[in-house]
Formats: structure tokens, C-alpha cells, sequence
């Protein structure tokens, strides 16, 4: 029974790969459900701006801007994935994929940056944080682009695999991110008095947006390591519908809306204290 199951279930995933029709039907679906994640990041960030504009640059801001533009670059990839996982050389292929990933990751420090601030009062601590993220950041898109300079120029399976670990390497941290700092902040919060204004709506906020974002981060890992040993479970092929949609419903798609849903105050108009612009 348990063999005629799976057969079963193997048959109809395979068919729903090689099927056209099907596979328009999923990467469609991704486009929209990206691109209505993306109109509601935007709608957010102009009404911070209209809410508080003399606040300048702040980390809230730029938060919901770049979501607005991760999402909006998937929703575009999906919509034309027909040209998209065609193209030639397979680099291209890589970066119109894997460059969302990396502006996804550089999204979502942002909230580590500014749990930071939260967790070091001390002004000279939280700068070197800030001088340090934005050193991992420099580097993490200097070596992905050396890998896709490397791949344009030859097409090697190993220095793919190499990317793609990569990319597994970053995810991880990124988890290891908000375990620390949003764990940090969890138990700062804690120890606040019970009674203390907004202290259990801000614990829940902390502790919702660490677990989802640890999650996620923790599942592209995952996959991302599969995809890179086993070819059944590639996330950069046409034929794999089915698996992609999961994928970037897990790692982005369902993250980023719960997230955004989250995050919806907007900062007060009479006290903007804790939305410092950006150093």
C-alpha cells in the first residue's frame, strides 16, 4: 500500500513538472503572490514617509524599500520565467535567481542592525556593528559576483556547487543573526517590569519576527545544500515547478508578508525617538 502510495504521489509530481500548462500556472502564481508582497512593502514605506518625513533615512524605512525592490525583482523573474531559465550563459540564469537571495539576506540584517542598537546603548559599540554588517555585506556580494564572473567565462559544475554552498553559508548566518540578537533583545524585554508600556506587544513583535526569520533562513540552508548535491531537487530549472514554489514560499514569500504584517505600526508623529537616521 505504502509503495503504491508513493507511486502514486511520484507520478502526479512528475507530471505536474513536464506539464506546461502547470508550470506556467505555478511561476505565475509566484509572480503575483511576489508582486502584492511587494505593492504592500511599498505601500508601507510611503506611508512612514508621509507619516514622519522629517525623520530622513531611518532603518524602518529602508526596511520596507528594499522589500518593495526583492520583491518586485522576483515578481518580474517569475513573470518571465520562460526567458529567464533559458538564458544563456547559465550565469545569468544564476543572478537574475540568486541576486534577490543575497538583497533578501541584506533586507532582513537590517532588523539584526537595529535590534543591535536596542541591545547597545553605547554608541561606539553599535557603530563598530554597523562598520562590521556593512562589511559582511561588501564582502558577501564581492565574492557572489566573483563567482558569476567565474561562471560567465566557464561553465564549471564544481564552482557552481561552490556557489551555492556559499549561498547556504550566508543563509545560516543570517539565522545565527537573529537567533543572537533577537534572543538578545527577547530577554533585555523580559526583564522590564510587567506593567511596563507596550512591553508585551513589543515581546511578541521580537519574538514573532526572530523565529520567522530564523526559520526561514534556516530552511533555504537546507534546501539550498540539497540543490547543490542532488540534481532531482534543483531550484534553477524549469522543469521543477512544484519545488520552487514550496521553496520560495517558505523562505520568502510567507516570511516577508508575516513580517511586514508585524512590523505595520508606524512611528508616532510627536515622539520619533527610536527611528534615528541612519548613520
Amino acid at each position: 500500500m505504502a509503495a503504491e502510495i508513493g507511486a502514486v504521489v511520484g507520478d502526479w509530481w512528475q507530471d505536474i513538472n513536464e506539464s506546461t500548462q502547470w508550470q506556467d500556472g505555478i511561476f505565475y502564481t509566484l509572480c503575483a503572490a511576489y508582486a502584492l508582497v511587494s505593492s504592500v512593502a511599498l505601500i508601507q514605506f510611503i506611508r512612514i514617509e508621509l507619516r514622519v518625513p522629517e525623520n530622513g533615512l531611518t532603518t524602518q524605512k529602508v526596511f520596507h524599500f528594499m522589500n518593495f525592490i526583492v520583491n518586485a525583482v522576483r515578481a518580474v523573474a517569475f513573470g518571465f520565467h520562460k526567458q529567464v531559465f533559458i538564458m544563456h550563459p547559465k550565469a545569468l540564469v544564476l543572478i537574475f535567481l540568486d541576486l534577490p537571495g543575497l538583497l533578501f539576506f541584506s533586507t532582513y540584517t537590517l532588523l539584526v542592525l537595529f535590534w543591535a542598537e536596542t541591545n547597545h546603548q553605547a554608541s561606539f559599540i553599535f557603530e563598530l556593528f554597523f562598520i562590521l554588517l556593512g562589511l559582511v555585506n561588501a564582502a558577501m556580494y564581492f565574492i557572489q559576483v566573483c563567482i558569476w564572473v567565474y561562471l560567465w567565462i566557464d561553465d564549471n559544475s564544481v564552482v557552481e556547487l561552490i556557489g551555492k554552498i556559499f549561498i547556504a553559508v550566508v543563509s545560516i548566518l543570517a539565522a545565527l543573526g537573529f537567533m543572537v540578537y533577537g534572543g538578545r533583545l527577547f530577554f533585555l524585554l523580559r526583564r522590564f517590569p510587567i506593567d511596563s508600556t507596550g512591553r508585551t506587544k513589543k515581546l511578541h513583535e521580537v519574538g514573532s519576527v526572530t523565529v520567522i526569520c530564523f526559520t526561514c533562513f534556516l530552511i533555504r540552508c537546507f534546501m539550498v545544500l540539497l540543490s547543490a548535491f542532488d540534481t532531482d531537487a534543483s531550484l534553477d530549472v524549469l522543469n521543477h515547478p512544484v519545488l520552487n514554489l514550496i521553496y520560495y514560499m517558505l523562505v520568502e514569500i510567507l516570511p516577508s508578508a508575516l513580517v511586514l504584517y508585524i512590523l505595520r505600526k508606524l512611528p508616532p508623529k510627536s515622539d520619533s525617538a527610536h527611528y534615528h537616521p541612519i548613520p
